[in-house]
């Protein structure tokens, strides 16, 4: 199971989204082709209902500890309540490599 998967997979199970999205930014980076280390997560859940943002990423870090102790080098983290991404327009970009 590739990685995207399985982050896929765990942030589905942890926060019941009403929508996600896991890119694979690794091509963006210094890295061997076809590598699964950089990733950017758009998640929209009500759990994030009166929580700051810091508590959001912790979350999020949290149910994805495992990857991120063991290959994951990079997660961009974007999160909203319902209420929050019916005004989202664009989801900012991640920044360009500087390696």
């Amino acid at each position: 199971m590739s990685v995207k998967q399985i982050i896929t997979d765990k942030l589905n199970e942890a926060f019941s989204p009403q929508r996600i999205e896991v890119i694979n930014e690794s091509d963006r980076h210094h890295v061997p082709p076809n590598s699964e280390t950089h990733f950017k997560v758009v998640i929209v859940s009500d759990q994030f209902d009166g929580q700051r943002l810091i508590a959001r990423h912790r979350a999020v870090n949290g149910a994805l500890a495992q990857e991120l102790a063991n290959g994951v080098h990079a997660l961009s983290i974007n999160t909203y309540t319902q209420q929050e991404w019916q005004g989202v327009d664009d989801v900012p970009r991640s920044p360009n490599c500087k390696g």
